[in-house]
């Protein structure tokens, strides 16, 4: 099983288990956004941990496999519409990320309300070395997260970052040592968990206002871009780029 769910008093836990790399597939994307409707649904659950098993938090899709331009279409359309899906949830989500943490994987960090990380945690929006245009929704998250400014830079270069970076940046909340991770990240769910439920999911719901709405019309978009790309020369070398772990020959079209 891929995508685990457990419980600990108030908090519901969410593992990602598709180590090393936990790559995302509209499959996971749906199985995870299943097991967090069914705790936001469940009035005993008032906090969710969002976490994943192995050295990467979240890798982002597996570009690696060979399908069809009709294939890619129909899977990215899945992905985020079960994508939309997790950001329409009214109880607070607590990231932890212990790794990598790359493109929708980032995008999927994001769609918690916190994160806590460890020092090695790695962030990188890196779809233009793909010869790719952003999705899940990161162009609308990470510029209200961190500045448009910041975000443009980590959007137009590629760079990653790391986790004590990510903290003096705003994009991640608390960093903790790689064998205090979950226990801090618990504790840190378990402060919100305390509180009056009914209080926090209207704090929580003031806050994000139409945010759900504003997500699935990024969503829209980002898709429509990211499938024009899907058929250019810069996209195919991009994805080889990565995979040899070189720099792209882009051409422009």
């Amino acid at each position: 099983m891929t995508v685990r769910a457990n419980t600990q008093g108030h908090v519901g836990i969410v593992t990602l288990a598709a180590a090393p790399h936990n790559f995302v597939s509209s499959a996971i994307v749906a199985a995870l956004a299943d097991r967090v409707k069914a705790f936001d649904a469940d009035p005993l659950i008032r906090c969710i941990v969002l976490q994943s098993e192995g050295r990467s938090f979240c890798a982002g899709a597996d570009f690696g496999q060979q399908r069809s331009a009709d294939e890619r279409h129909a899977e990215m359309t899945a992905l985020y519409k079960a994508g939309g899906a997790l950001f329409d949830c009214e109880t607070p989500i607590v990231a932890a990320v212990q790794g990598a943490a790359v493109g929708a994987g980032l995008g999927l960090a994001l769609v918690a309300d916190f994160r806590i990380a460890a020092p090695e945690a790695r962030f990188a929006a890196n779809f233009v070395k793909l010869g790719f245009h952003p999705g899940f929704a990161i162009t609308l998250t990470l510029p209200e997260l961190i500045g448009q400014q910041r975000a443009a830079l980590m959007l137009l270069t590629g760079r990653r970052i790391d986790g004590r970076k990510a903290l003096r940046w705003g994009l991640v909340d608390e960093v903790y040592p790689i064998d205090e991770l979950t226990s801090r990240t618990l504790a840190f769910a378990a402060e919100i968990a305390e509180n009056a439920p009914l209080a926090v999911r209207g704090t929580r719901r003031t806050l994000r206002m139409d945010r759900a709405t504003r997500v699935v019309d990024r969503l829209a978009h980002e898709l429509e871009h990211q499938i024009a790309l899907m058929g250019t020369q810069d996209f195919e070398e991009g994805v080889r780029a990565v995979s040899e772990r070189r720099s792209g020959n882009f051409i422009g079209r």
